[in-house]
């Protein structure tokens, strides 16, 4: 018998298959989001358009996901070419691309080997994993617990809820998961007082993203790298949303000139498509024994197709400098507005924290009033809001959007 072209998909009702798609409807979709009222369909460099054709300035970045932009032809191209001849096939066996992007990185970075996800949250599970593993294939299966931050975010699975401690993010689902320690970001003493017999690492993010850019001092991420040496411990950062060019560097710890033991990464590195990973030197990964953890699509041949490009446009330094180039511009455009509806800014990179006088708008009215003026950025907390736009904007799109964040202020 020979298998059908396409699998037949049986209608809940009597109705033709012939009938209408139905229309788009938010009712549709798990209310998990306050979703702006609208659609786009097309993406541009750092423009998204809408499905009415209205033209809007992406400095979200789909939330520092397209460091390179929309539609990027060279992305556009890897993917096209590795769509025309195999999309998935199991971890099970070896992935010719997987293994091309996992040497690249091991080249460009600390690491020795990579464990290849879809997301920012499992790869930060990953890597709570492999140092509870470390612990237990040294002999110390104790030492399970993870030193974290308050003003983290690690993702919204249980175990990356728990590791942030955000009490918003934590409410209506149970006890969390036990396992984390959190304490004051920038307190050395308070954190070394936080190690005990059952500590086996830290977890940091060079650059707290949702904490509203806040990004640590070298010297506070040296004694990190300091204390984790001297207590036998693994120092994890969670480079999901600092990495791939966005302060600058590759990633953000080399700008303190330190190495993690085992790092987090998603977001730009697919560019848009899903994927994430787990870096880790050969020593912190001894646990990560076959059977010990798995991902069906992580670093599927579509994923790495793009993630290869990605990796390999960064490997010029070309956008790390282009990062660098953008922050000076938001730093000369913005800075100015400091006292006049601005109360705070940080900049780090193609990355900038703003604090809104909080008696003149929260974050969330900033953002929906610069959407008025087709500006997308997103808040975190509070009156205080995110730009991350793309490594490919133009100086003339920084200064759109800074004269932008000028009309809105002005306007109150």
């Amino acid at each position: 018998m020979t298998a059908p072209e396409t699998a037949s998909i049986a209608p809940k009702t009597d109705k033709p298959m012939s009938a209408p798609a139905p229309q788009p409807s938010s009712a549709a979709v798990m209310p998990t989001y306050a979703r702006a009222n609208v659609v786009f369909e097309r993406g541009e460099g750092s423009w998204l358009i809408s499905t009415t054709g209205e033209r809007y300035l992406d400095f979200g970045s789909g939330v520092a996901v397209n460091a390179l932009g929309h539609a990027h032809p060279k992305l556009v191209a890897a993917l096209t070419e590795q769509a025309s001849k195999l999309w998935h096939c199991s971890n099970l066996y070896r992935v010719a691309g997987q293994e091309q992007v996992a040497a690249r990185l091991i080249e460009a970075t600390f690491a020795d080997t990579v464990f290849f996800c879809n997301s920012g949250a499992e790869a930060c599970e990953g890597a709570i994993k492999l140092a509870r593993r470390y612990h237990y294939a040294n002999g110390h299966p104790e030492r399970w617990r993870t030193i974290t931050f308050k003003g983290a975010f690690h993702g919204r699975t249980l175990a990356t809820i728990a590791a942030a401690r955000n009490p918003k993010h934590l409410e209506g689902f149970g006890e969390p998961a036990d396992g984390f320690d959190s304490v004051t970001l920038g307190d050395l003493e308070a954190t070394e007082a936080a190690i005990g017999p059952n500590t086996g690492a830290i977890m940091v993010e060079p650059v707290q993203g949702e904490g509203g850019v806040n990004a640590l001092p070298p010297a506070w991420l040296k004694g990190l790298r300091e204390l984790c040496d001297r207590h036998g411990l693994l120092l994890i950062l969670d480079e999901v949303q600092t990495g791939v060019g966005r302060t600058g560097k590759l990633f953000a710890h080399e700008w303190a000139g330190i190495t993690p033991d085992a790092m987090a990464i998603a977001k730009g590195i697919g560019g848009g498509f899903p994927l994430g990973a787990v870096l880790a030197t050969k020593e912190a990964a001894k646990g990560m024994v076959a059977g010990t953890h798995g991902s069906t699509f992580g670093g599927n041949p579509l994923a790495s197709a793009v993630g290869a490009e990605v990796v390999a446009m960064l490997e010029t330094g070309e956008f790390q400098q282009r990062a660098v180039e953008i922050g000076a511009l938001l730093e000369e455009g913005l800075r100015p507005l400091i006292g006049e509806g601005l109360q705070g800014l940080r900049i780090r990179g193609a990355w900038a924290g703003v604090d809104v006088d909080p008696l003149l708008m929260t974050g969330r009215q900033m953002c929906e009033a610069l959407m008025h003026r087709s500006v997308l950025a997103k808040d975190t907390h509070g009156s205080t809001l995110r730009f991350a736009p793309p490594l490919v904007a133009s100086d003339d799109d920084v200064r759109l959007m800074v004269d932008a964040v000028r009309d809105v202020l002005r306007a109150g």
